[in-house]
Parts: C-alpha cells; sequence; structure tokens
C-alpha cells in the first residue's frame, strides 16, 4: 500500500468485491441504476446532487466519479462550484447548529433529551461569543444560496440532501421548510434523497477496494513471517 491511497485504477478491483457478494453488488447497482434514472429530477441535476454529496463525505473516488458524470451531462465549472458551496455550507451549519448543545451542556442542563428543537433557543448565546464570525457566515450562505447558474430550488435540495447525509436533524428540519417554501414537492424531494443514500452507500462500497489493497498487503506480511 506504498504511494498513494487512492488511484482511480483501483476501481478496477470493484468486480472482486462483486464477486465475494454477488446478490448484494447486484441490488447495489440495480438501485443505483433506478436513482439516477431521469423521472421529475434530470439526470444531469441528480449528478449535480450527487457531486455536492461526495464532497460532504469526502470520497475521492465518488467525487471523481460524479463531477466526471456531470461533466457528460454538460454540467458546467459554474454549477459545480455553486453545488459545492452549498454543501459547504449545510456542512459548516450543521456543526454550528450542534453548539447549540454544547451550550447546554456547558450550562450545566440536566435534560435527559439530548436532541430537542428547543434546543435551537440556545443558539444565539453560541453566537454572542463569537459576533463577526456567525455575521460573516450568514453573509456567506446569504451569496450561496442566492439565484445563480444553478436554481434555488436545486440549491434547496443540494441542501437537504447534504443535510441527510450529515445526520443532523436541525439542518434537515431547517432545509427542508425551506425547499417547501421555494415550490419544491415531496416527490422530488424523495428522488434526491435517493440519489444522496446511493452517493454515501457508494463511498462505503468503493472503498471496499482499499480494504482489498489492505487486506492483500495483510497477508503479504504474514506469508513472510511464516
Amino acid at each position: 500500500m506504498n504511494g498513494s491511497l487512492y488511484k482511480r485504477s483501483n476501481l478496477a478491483r470493484i468486480s472482486e468485491l462483486q464477486k465475494l457478494v454477488p446478490e448484494g453488488a447486484k441490488s447495489y447497482f440495480k438501485l443505483e441504476h433506478t436513482a439516477f434514472e431521469s423521472k421529475l429530477l434530470s439526470m444531469r441535476e441528480k449528478e449535480l446532487i450527487a457531486a455536492a454529496v461526495a464532497h460532504v463525505t469526502g470520497c475521492p473516488y465518488c467525487i471523481d466519479v460524479h463531477a466526471g458524470k456531470l461533466k457528460k451531462q454538460d454540467g458546467s465549472m459554474n454549477e459545480l462550484a455553486e453545488a459545492i458551496l452549498v454543501a459547504s455550507a449545510v456542512n459548516a451549519e450543521s456543526v454550528l447548529n450542534h453548539g447549540a448543545n454544547a451550550i447546554l451542556t456547558m450550562k450545566g442542563d440536566p435534560a435527559d433529551s439530548l436532541y430537542s428543537m428547543t434546543n435551537l433557543e440556545h443558539f444565539n448565546e453560541l453566537r454572542a461569543q463569537a459576533p463577526a464570525a456567525f455575521t460573516a457566515y450568514d453573509r456567506f450562505a446569504d451569496v450561496v444560496f442566492a439565484q445563480g447558474v444553478v436554481e434555488p430550488k436545486v440549491k434547496g435540495l443540494i441542501a437537504v440532501a447534504a443535510a441527510h447525509v450529515l445526520g443532523c436533524a436541525y439542518s434537515i428540519a431547517r432545509y427542508v421548510k425551506h425547499y417547501h417554501e421555494l415550490g419544491g414537492t415531496r416527490e422530488e424531494m424523495a428522488e434526491a434523497l435517493l440519489v444522496a443514500g446511493v452517493v454515501n452507500a457508494g463511498l462505503v462500497l468503493s472503498h471496499g477496494v482499499n480494504a482489498l489493497e489492505a487486506f492483500d498487503a495483510a497477508e503479504s506480511e504474514t506469508s513472510e513471517i511464516l
């Protein structure tokens, strides 16, 4: 496992994983095919969502694959940049929102529930600790979600998808409401979430090639010792 841990050529070993778990792999790729079919959302919109989600998961394979597929759907650099910025804004906000939980802990809150929407009532206490930084984030988010080459409704879908991959219930509630206000539908949202789920699962599957590399190395080391 010397050198680069992530190489495009590594993905050639996906076929080995498929042979090890044929039924599971077959089911995954069938799900992937269904998720990316053009329905209410176009394939281009779905690949834009996928590329953004891949930046949230941080999977180099997924970023390369979905940015490449977006390019094949005539997606532009500007669209990709705007999608990445939306994902980064949601990621940052998720961290900030969880700061409300930290504030309650610091105050010695005895409540058994660790996750309640009422926790956000304490968010301004966190803002008060670094007002300039929070104001800067607000300005950043305003620019990110403004009309650009990517329409606001698609940005809203990217935000909802990113919030789900991050697993932040605060952000999920906020961005689903925001998407609804933009005129989004349940059906479109479900399609976007399916794409996000496939990309998230793809992170694990694609890293399986790294697991094969590591397993090979471990076997080789054991053989040398013996």
